[in-house]
């Protein structure tokens, strides 16, 4: 997974990449097995957290001053979150807790898609062999 991290309003340093790479980074352990090679060839690299922390003005003392939002761009969908908070680092972790609910979301819905077309063609291929048994039944 790719990260990408734009400031605004503050001064991005070392220790803050590292901070951000590694909370987003966490993200991967869960979308490594959502999107594994066998069935995502290349799909993979196409995961891309796009991260946005800073300032929401200048002027601002007191309160939730700081913000992060974090938008993943998966295979066919987008997902975002948004946090605000007075600490920096505890608005990333807080828009990190809210992306992986809905990272989670998300896979349970494709899972429950693919488990509805699993059933669907189970019980297809299941009536076809019926028909197809009374059929060399008749012949004989």
């Amino acid at each position: 997974m790719k990260v990408n991290i734009k400031t605004t309003n503050i001064e991005l340093d070392e220790a803050l990449v590292i901070w951000v790479n590694d909370k987003i980074g966490e993200l991967d352990r869960i979308l490594g097995a959502f999107a594994p090679d066998e069935f995502f060839a290349g799909e993979k690299e196409k995961i891309e957290a796009f991260v946005e922390i800073g300032k929401i003005s200048k002027h601002h003392l007191k309160g939730d001053v700081f913000r992060a939002e974090v938008q993943l761009s998966l295979p066919k969908k987008s997902l975002r979150a948004v946090a605000r908070d007075n600490d920096l680092r505890i608005a990333i972790n807080t828009a990190k807790e809210e992306i992986q609910r809905e990272i989670k979301k998300y896979k349970g819905r494709r899972v429950v898609r693919a488990r509805k077309w699993a059933r669907k063609f189970k019980e297809k291929f299941r009536i076809t062999e019926i028909l197809r048994g009374e059929r060399f039944k008749r012949e004989d």
